[in-house]
């Protein structure tokens, strides 16, 4: 039975997707989604409360392989705090600022006001992002290699930091393509100032 449920799940996923592509989401109907899946509207709101709740899911569905590769940088991750946070933030940089996931960033904003997709884009994916950071934050902490802090704070920090210097292109949709030199820069600069304010002794 679960097999098939979450079989049902994927098929909504799928043909939601297909839908969101041809009409965009303001388009996008459940009753187009429902048709087109097969049964009743009941069905589909047994799985998704809302059309934003499916969306998000579906935003959130299309990257989230890459969302993991990232944060497996923190995985066993025993050596040198510094290098660590270098690798993890060059592959979050490269993820957040990838093609699809800044165009996923700038609906969640524009949706915000009209939607629950703002909110929902923040608590399934950025909040667990940062709750990810903060826990290898704290485990490092613990082990005397960072000093004693709020590793929630220090998250935001981190992540403040990282994006610092790319964040006006993404508010403002200034053109051009952020190399991977100008990631690998900034994230020197960032963990450079982010150990500077947390290395252990400070």
């Amino acid at each position: 039975m679960k097999v098939k449920t979450e079989a049902k799940r994927q098929a909504i996923l799928e043909v939601a997707a297909q839908v969101f592509r041809e009409a965009g989401f303001e388009r996008a109907s459940m009753s187009e989604i429902c048709t087109r899946v097969g049964g009743s509207k009941a069905t589909i709101y047994n799985y998704f409360a809302s059309k934003d709740e499916l969306f998000t899911e579906v935003m959130l569905q299309s990257t989230e392989t890459e969302f993991d590769a990232v944060h497996r940088s923190f995985t066993g991750s025993a050596g040198d705090t510094g290098q660590v946070l270098r690798d993890f933030g060059e592959k979050f940089l490269a993820f957040i600022y990838s093609p699809q996931v800044l165009a996923n960033r700038h609906m969640a904003i524009a949706q915000s006001r009209h939607s629950k997709i703002g909110q929902l884009i923040y608590e399934r994916g950025v909040l667990r992002s940062q709750q990810l950071i903060a826990q290898f934050l704290k485990d490092a902490m613990k082990t005397g290699k960072l000093r004693r802090a709020d590793p929630k704070v220090a998250a935001h920090h981190l992540v403040s930091l990282l994006e610092s210097e790319l964040l006006d292109r993404f508010l403002f949709h200034l053109p051009g393509e952020i190399t991977k030199s100008e990631i690998k820069g900034s994230v020197s600069r960032a963990v450079e100032v982010f150990m500077a304010g947390y290395a252990a002794g400070k």
